[in-house]
């Protein structure tokens, strides 16, 4: 049986704009207890920011709390679509080396799954830690 990527996904899923303050998103995030804000600009996707984007590429360059986080997010954001299943978000999720897909219809975003959407669900508990094996590497400190 063959499980929509819709069964699993988190619907209405929080978002910032391009023009919110690190702050602002990290407190969101703090907030909500993930790692990940979507940004978007009039529903459409524009782009994604982590928390490892705010620390590395803002607070390590003493970028301001106040700045806009529009300089920080990744713009090239890959997605998934409603219709995909959870074997075709994992395969994405995979190829891509992403842990979190952001779901758009028609350019909007209606949803993201992480792959630990993806390991409580029976079918993809498997995929899931393949996907999770093959996207992490063992963390050893640039000297």
């Amino acid at each position: 049986m063959i499980v929509n990527i819709t069964e699993v996904m988190t619907i209405n899923a929080e978002s910032c704009t391009p023009e919110s303050t690190c702050k602002e998103v990290a407190v969101k995030m703090k907030d909500l207890d993930v790692g990940v804000i979507p940004i978007c600009d009039n529903q459409k996707l524009a782009g994604i920011i982590t928390d490892r984007d705010l620390v590395l590429q803002g607070l390590a360059n003493n970028l301001s709390s106040e700045s806009t986080i529009a300089g920080l997010m990744s713009k090239d954001v890959v997605t998934g679509t409603k219709d995909m299943s959870i074997k075709e978000a994992a395969n994405v999720m995979s190829q891509k080396k992403i842990r979190r897909l952001p779901i758009v219809e028609k350019g909007n975003l209606v949803g993201i799954v992480s792959l630990g959407d993806l390991a409580i669900n029976n079918q993809s508990n498997q995929k899931a830690g393949n996907v999770l094996e093959e996207i992490s590497m063992p963390a050893e400190p640039k000297r």
